[in-house]
């Protein structure tokens, strides 16, 4: 199993914490890794664009001269493409870009982001992470104790409002959480929020429900 150190919000290490291999420490799946961000991005298209073709565009039913005779080139309508307020040539449509992984997918594309934060020493653990208050200074302050000023910061609690709240204001810094109750999971993690940020920092409770979940 992999030893991470455990710091406290003043950036001291107060200890280590052992790693399950079964999330921590699996053979990273870079294909799968790429297919679920591809995924998620694709899954975020509204994907409403949307272009007249020749046969929706208003007006253009009479044919602008005769075939013959004029030296021009035949044209049979002024909403062909090749003229000025025509129609376009393989319009974009609505459509839907999504597509599926399957569950065992998914998890071990997450199971891969996360050993490859670990295996790169971009993940830390932190001892606790409570505010008492809504202020962005003091996640700001805890960052700068952990020397991480861009990070992705998981946490076990769904409705910490003091913590999301104080951390949405700064750059490159994201909160997401993951929680179980009697089965039920919820959890905002994904492998591109993982890969996007520079380091993950993860409470202890959160490992724990992290490792509860995913081993």
């Amino acid at each position: 199993m992999a030893s991470v150190s455990v710091y406290n919000i003043d950036g001291k290490e107060v200890g280590s914490i052992e790693l399950n291999d079964a999330v921590f420490g699996v053979e990273v799946n870079e294909h799968l890794v790429h297919m679920a961000v591809v995924s998620q991005l694709a899954n975020k298209r509204q994907g409403t664009q949307s272009a007249k073709t020749r046969a929706e565009v208003r007006g253009g039913g009479r044919k602008p001269w005769r075939q013959k005779g004029t030296g021009h080139a035949r044209q049979g309508s002024t909403r062909s493409p090749q003229w000025t307020g025509g129609g376009v040539v393989f319009a974009p449509k609505p459509r839907d870009y999504s597509f599926k992984m399957n569950k065992k997918e998914k998890q071990l594309a997450l199971k891969s982001a996360l050993t490859s934060r670990v295996q790169e020493d971009k993940f830390k653990v932190l001892e606790e992470l409570k505010l008492d208050e809504i202020k962005t200074k003091n996640v700001k302050n805890i960052l700068d104790n952990l020397e991480t000023p861009k990070a992705l910061i998981i946490t076990a609690a769904s409705d910490d409002k003091n913590l999301t709240l104080s951390a949405r204001n700064i750059e490159g810094v994201k909160t997401a959480f993951i929680t179980s109750d009697e089965g039920n999971v919820s959890s905002t993690i994904n492998v591109y929020d993982i890969l996007k940020y520079d380091t993950v920092i993860v409470t202890k409770d959160a490992v724990a429900k992290i490792e509860e979940v995913y081993a």
